[in-house]
Formats: structure tokens, sequence, C-alpha cells
């Protein structure tokens, strides 16, 4: 059993969807209890990192994610997923992150206007050391992105997919059971049903 976290946080649908397309059984929702008894578990996200902040605490979720992430339970971030993980974000001073993770969140450079920003579309990766996501994956793939704001991590092993968008970005982390994604794996054709192949084999 595949849970999504729902916590209003947008584009819950199509990463159900993709789940079921791979066969996986999923449950959307936002009790603790079936978030603990799932097998793999991930932290959606389109919107703003404040406001997604506020609804985990709302909800009573950020306990619940730091619990499961402590445990070997696999868990994936998907966009501003990933970027929750970390401490905080350029986007919204003074919220405070999830703090599993090490990094920071900046915006995306738009050299001088010559960038339109967010970044909406495919960008390939390169991969720093390959992580368990790119199995069966050639570097140079494309993935779909919808960003304005990235992440660049303080541990730079746990770096293992990248891209260039005005900057280095770091488009895909993994830590222990850990994983995260800024590209979007359910909107990126078979290279992105692969990466989620390859995290429910985890």
């Amino acid at each position: 059993m595949v849970a999504i976290i729902d916590y209003d946080a947008g584009n819950i649908k199509s990463v159900e969807k993709a789940f079921q397309f791979i066969g996986q059984d999923t449950v959307v929702t936002r009790d603790p209890e079936q978030i603990y008894r799932a097998d793999h578990v991930v932290l959606p996200g389109v919107g703003a990192f404040g406001d997604a902040m506020d609804k985990l605490n709302k909800y009573g979720l950020v306990e619940v994610i730091k619990t499961v992430t402590s445990k070997e339970v696999p868990f994936i971030g998907i966009c501003l997923g990933q970027q929750l993980l970390f401490d905080s974000s350029e986007e919204s001073v003074g919220a405070v992150g999830l703090g599993i993770l090490r990094g920071q969140i900046k915006k995306i450079p738009n050299n001088n206007g010559q960038l339109k920003i967010p970044q909406i579309g495919w960008n390939n990766l390169a991969y720093p050391s390959k992580g368990r996501l790119f199995e069966g994956i050639d570097e140079g793939q494309y993935v779909y992105f919808v960003h304005s704001y990235y992440l660049h991590a303080e541990e730079r092993e746990i770096v293992k997919a990248t891209t260039e968008y005005g900057t280095l970005i770091d488009a895909s982390v993994e830590k222990g059971n850990i994983f995260a994604c800024q590209f979007h794996p359910e909107k990126s054709s078979d290279v992105g049903m692969q990466i989620l192949k390859n995290f429910v084999k985890i």
C-alpha cells in the first residue's frame, strides 16, 4: 500500500493515478494510522512553502512525517514535497520547514530577465552519484519541472540528480529511506514511471 499524504496541497490526483498505473494500491489520507501502516509514503505538493507548512501543522502531520522518516519505511517527497523536507525557503521567510534534511531552498535567478520563472517544462538530469530511484535510467534523460525555487543541499553526498536552469539545481536526493525529487515523476512519461517503479521496489 502506498499512502499519499493529503494536506490540501494540490496535484494529489495525478500522483495517485501514476501509482495506480504501475499497479500499486493507494490511499490518499491524513490519518496517522493509515500512514504508519503503509509500505511506502509519498509527500506530494504544489504551492507555496509557508502555506504548505501551515497545513501540515494544522492537520498534525509534521510529527507523523518525522516519525515515518525516522523508520525504515521508504518515503518520497515530490516537487514542493522535496522542499518541505528542508529547513526553510526564500519563498516564505520565517516559515519553518520539516528540517529532516539540511539545505536551503532558493529562488531561481532569472539571469537579468533571460530566463522564464517559473521554469515549466522538460530538463535533463545529470548524476553526481547514481541513486536507487534512477536504476535503469541513463544519465541525460528528461523529466518535467514546474518550479520557481530550488534546493541547494548542504550534504552534497545525498544529491543523486542535478539539472541546470540559471544555476545548478539539486533535482533529487536520497538519504537512507528518504527520497525526493524537485521534478514531477508522475508527469515525466516513461522515465517518471520507471522512477516510481524503482521507488516501490525499495
